[in-house]
């Protein structure tokens, strides 16, 4: 039976959950606080198409992730969104990388991934400037323009009667035994169920609605550089380090952008606020809200030593660029110049561990989406098909 359903956020998994919505009949609202879609997350990552190499078999990441690589790349052919898959190398420099590096190729195994170990000679084929005492071959990344992917969804969205609403920041949610209404900054909504993908403000707005989620959202900037255009010709493609299997980032890299150029990073430091995209950007409510959970603490504890080398990068270009020339040797001194950020919504528990999956939280009426972190934009479709199921499956 066909519903009116309010999704909150119109980044790329609000808007593909209301576009699938209304495929399948329903009217839908999305209420968006910012003056354009895609204004966070979503229009500040890298670009990447993920593969499902890094995730634990049979999670919603390696599930959603390896079908959202294929339901992307079609979806942004079909709708004309500048879209290349020109798979990614992910590069062993030492000897003592090389378990790790196996590790991984054993798990995208697993998860049906296409990738194969190749020698120092064949990803050189792939990346002549690159250092490797092994790598991993990964053909199914690529590279695509999400905002391109927003504005489609979002035409795609109106034009099956539904409606995306700037300038709408929730301050309201309540359920009724036969509607939830939702309050803005501009007025009162009522529809028959709520959808909250409100990523950096996620577990706010489920508060407003009356939950008390076990998590909080700590936000994590990302910082980039872009390569000079002289120093450009160094990279074909991607080309990734092998991540440490203790620290929950990926660590800098470099990647080939779809409208051109080569940006490299992100690196990963707590922000001051949830849209702290600059060290000058601190938000007390904010920071208030972070210093009291506890789990953000006994995270510190546990990384100190990598929190401080985060730090000591994003202050000092210099040491930016010696994590990268471990990859690419070749970099010169003036190879990098100053791009934008992105802040990562993550989930932490009280016990300091980071949610690592895809979350969702239930309630009457309500499905909040709690933990939606790389690669949510690869798997945006699919995780609109999950919610859109779940709805159905609630009634």
């Amino acid at each position: 039976m066909a519903s009116h359903v309010i999704v909150a956020g119109a980044g790329i998994v609000g808007l593909s959950t209301a576009y699938e919505l209304g495929r399948r009949g329903h009217r839908v609202t999305v209420l968006e606080k910012e003056p354009a879609v895609a204004a966070h997350q979503t229009g500040n990552n890298s670009g990447v198409i993920h593969s499902g190499l890094y995730y634990t078999p049979g999670s919603l990441k390696a599930t959603l992730g390896q079908a959202g690589a294929i339901s992307m790349e079609r979806f942004a052919r079909e709708n004309g969104v500048a879209v290349d898959i020109c798979g990614k190398l992910v590069v062993a420099t030492t000897q003592a990388q090389l378990p790790a590096l196996t590790r991984l190729h054993e798990r995208g195994t697993a998860n049906g991934v296409d990738c194969r170990l190749v020698t120092p000679e064949e990803a050189r084929e792939f990346e002549p400037h690159v250092n490797a005492v092994a790598a991993l071959r990964v053909e199914a990344t690529g590279i695509v323009d999400y905002r391109g992917v927003c504005t489609a969804l979002q035409g795609l969205i109106e034009g099956l009667g539904g409606e995306v609403l700037v300038n709408q920041r929730i301050v309201g949610v309540a359920t009724h035994d036969d509607a939830v209404t939702v309050t803005t900054s501009r007025g009162e909504f009522r529809a028959d169920e709520f959808v909250n993908c409100a990523g950096l403000h996620s577990d706010r707005i489920a508060r407003l609605a009356g939950l008390e989620p076990d998590v909080r959202i700590i936000p994590f900037r990302g910082e980039y550089f872009e390569l000079a255009p002289e120093s450009t010709f160094l990279v074909k493609g991607l080309i990734y380090p092998v991540p440490d299997p203790a620290f929950p980032f990926l660590g800098v890299h470099l990647t080939r952008m779809i409208a051109g150029g080569v940006h490299a990073g992100p690196n990963a430091v707590f922000a001051l606020a949830r849209e702290g995209y600059t060290w000058l950007d601190i938000n007390p409510r904010d920071l208030w809200e972070s210093a009291r959970w506890p789990g953000l603490w006994k995270l510190g504890r546990k990384f100190w030593r990598n929190g401080l080398d985060e730090v000591a990068r994003s202050l000092s270009r210099r040491k930016f660029l010696a994590s990268l020339r471990e990859l690419v040797p070749e970099l010169p001194d003036d190879s990098l110049v100053p791009t934008h950020s992105g802040v990562r919504a993550q989930a932490m528990r009280r016990d300091g561990s980071l949610v690592d999956d895809f979350f969702f939280e239930r309630a009457k009426r309500q499905i909040h989406v709690l933990n939606a972190p790389s690669p949510a934009a690869t798997a945006g479709l699919e995780i609109g098909r999950a919610i859109a199921d779940e709805l159905v499956a609630q009634r």
